[in-house]
């Protein structure tokens, strides 16, 4: 679709808009039509009891009218409900578009591990992160999927596969809206691994004929109760009341570990009881959306419908709390009776659960990349190249920053030239250059188009020390912090991939004697195992690392002028490097006596 995204989102939102008011009106009428309704029975009514004017079988006409009335209500409170979410999701989309988009999504903080060598450093979790930007999944699965995918490279055989699926979803914008309106909660409880973990385990309760006796023993134990009510014979009721104790008895403990097992990681199934319906009407034809699509297809009911099934079950264990239900539970051997058939759930349709929760994960990660590219039409798919490592990118832009504020740049890794050496002073874009390569490279393993005008890479392992932050915690320094992930960093080199660095002002916390000799000892030993990238300072005295390691590392730089006692920026990146500095006038110009 080469519509615009910004157009087409707000054509959307007010034809969803007018469903609601169209909606609201309905429901006022009906309100009113019900209202009318009840009056006239009521009339009627005191017409047949005080006055015998009519039948009373004429109340049965407006009962069913009002009945009826309620049922057409309820769908169209339904519908209601569902266009506000319609709403509540194109309002979600042109807020992204229009850069208001940051904190009101899923952050996804609890993917965030600080150990890791470029999550944190390239803001990819919490609020105002690439995962709220990107995530429009509706389940903890495709949650879960897109965090993984973020967190570690793809091979290029299997990106290339994302790319044809991405492809293909991209203008499928009336499937996204179908997801982002199902259900009532914005994303699933379910807790995938443990649901997969359960379903795979063998069910406990794996007998026909005990089965069988749970149903019938209730069913004796009314038909004696009913015989005891009304012929006395009270002696028949008692005999299955000890049966049905003796039988509570028999299976109390497989039945406690049955319902204990299943009542975690089971509950909030509706939702993907749905998700899993609507995907199942859909049709692809890129291989690896036919692979995912191909995982929900089952002899007899489809997993839709299994899954709602386990949903019902699970409620009506739930219902063990009411009161009428713990009276008369053990009478009808209701949670005996819910075990086993929870169990034979698990026996016909357990081990296809892990197959049908990594198909919706899935395919819901590739529909939030499908959003990503379709709202922005002039991101591209990367090149992968093979041999040694290389990273060649041409107006190079961070994904986060919108259009009219951004300023790209290009940058070119590789073929004898491995390191590059930023100056400038602070604000003037150094981190943000630094950020901006590895978000798009963390985009383009994960199988997202990125923001460039052309971008070309090797299969890269990314490493980045751009906010290393102390810990009181852990009783660490920012330094020790920092020479920690350097030492990650290094041991990263040992691995299949070249290493791909990102250093941000790099062994601050030390003096400049020890600063200029341990930076250029570590970025000439990255050099040395074939590791390319970036190394950004405001010390110029680290600038020099360059001539030493000519010509494998070279300089460049963001200039910056004073103006009005404001700095200013252009933030270009400019070969060489920076031949000045502002920073004593900036301080005369608050008033300091410099």
């Amino acid at each position: 679709m080469d519509s615009d995204p910004h157009s087409v989102y707000r054509q959307r939102l007010e034809e969803r808009r007018a469903e609601v008011a169209w909606y609201d009106r309905r429901h006022r009428t009906i309100g009113n039509l019900r209202l009318l309704v009840f009056l006239i029975a009521a009339a009627l009514a005191w017409l047949i009891l005080t006055r015998a004017a009519a039948s009373p079988f004429w109340l049965a006409a407006p009962l069913l009218a009002f009945a009826i009335l309620v049922v057409i209500h309820e769908r169209v409170l339904r519908r209601r409900k569902a266009c506000e979410r319609a709403v509540a999701f194109y309002e979600r989309s042109l807020a992204r578009l229009d850069g208001n988009w940051a904190g009101h999504g899923e952050a996804g903080d609890r993917f965030l591990d600080k150990s890791h060598p470029y999550a944190a450093d390239l803001d990819l979790f919490g609020q105002g992160s690439l995962f709220e930007y990107l995530c429009t999944a509706r389940t903890r699965m495709g949650e879960e999927a897109l965090a993984r995918w973020l967190l570690a490279p793809a091979e290029p055989s299997v990106l290339r596969e994302r790319h044809a699926a991405i492809t293909e979803l991209r203008p499928m914008i009336d499937l996204r809206e179908d997801l982002a309106v199902l259900g009532e909660d914005v994303r699933a409880g379910v807790h995938p691994e443990a649901l997969a973990a359960w379903g795979s385990h063998p069910p406990l309760l794996d007998s026909l004929p005990w089965r069988v006796t749970a149903f019938l023993l209730p069913c004796l134990s009314v038909g004696a109760a009913v015989l005891w009510a009304t012929l006395g014979f009270r002696d028949l009721f008692l005999l299955i009341l000890i049966v049905e104790l003796l039988f509570i008895f028999r299976f109390r403990r497989v039945v406690a570990s049955v319902v204990e097992a299943v009542e975690q990681p089971a509950h909030d199934l509706a939702l993907l009881s749905q998700v899993l319906a609507r995907l199942e009407r859909e049709r692809f034809t890129a291989p690896r959306l036919v692979e995912l699509r191909r995982a929900l297809d089952v002899e007899g009911q489809p997993p839709s419908a299994r899954i709602a099934r386990l949903n019902f079950l699970i409620e009506m264990l739930d219902s063990r709390d009411h009161l009428f239900m713990r009276i008369l539970g053990p009478l009808l051997l209701w949670t005996e009776q819910l075990a086993f058939a929870v169990d034979a759930w698990r026996r016909n349709s357990g081990p296809a659960m892990r197959r049908w929760l990594d198909a919706v994960g899935e395919i819901e990660a590739l529909c939030s990349l499908a959003a990503y590219a379709w709202e922005h039409p002039k991101a591209g798919y990367p090149e992968f190249a093979g041999g040694v490592a290389c990273v060649d990118a041409q107006d190079l832009a961070h994904p986060l920053l919108a259009e009219s504020q951004v300023v790209p740049n290009s940058v070119r890794l590789g073929g004898g030239l491995q390191v590059i050496i930023v100056s400038g002073s602070n604000m003037s874009g150094k981190s943000t250059l630094l950020r901006t390569i590895g978000v798009n490279v963390v985009l383009a393993q994960a199988g997202a188009p990125v923001s460039a005008r052309r971008m070309q890479l090797t299969p890269l392992a990314l490493g980045a020390s751009i906010r290393v932050l102390d810990s009181l915690q852990d009783g660490t320094s920012r330094f020790y912090a920092e020479i920690k992930r350097l030492h990650q960093i290094m041991e990263m080199t040992a691995g299949p991939r070249p290493v791909l660095f990102l250093l941000d002002e790099l062994l601050q916390g030390t003096n400049s004697h020890d600063r200029r000799i341990g930076a250029e000892a570590l970025v000439r030993g990255l050099a040395e195992r074939g590791a390319i990238g970036l190394l950004t300072t405001h010390d110029l005295a680290l600038a020099d690392i360059a001539a030493a390691l000519a010509p494998r590392a070279v300089n460049m730089h963001f200039e910056d002028h004073l103006e009005d006692g404001r700095m200013r920026f252009d933030y270009r990146l400019r070969p060489g490097v920076v031949e000045k500095s502002n920073a004593l006038e900036l301080m005369r110009s608050v008033g300091l006596q410099v």
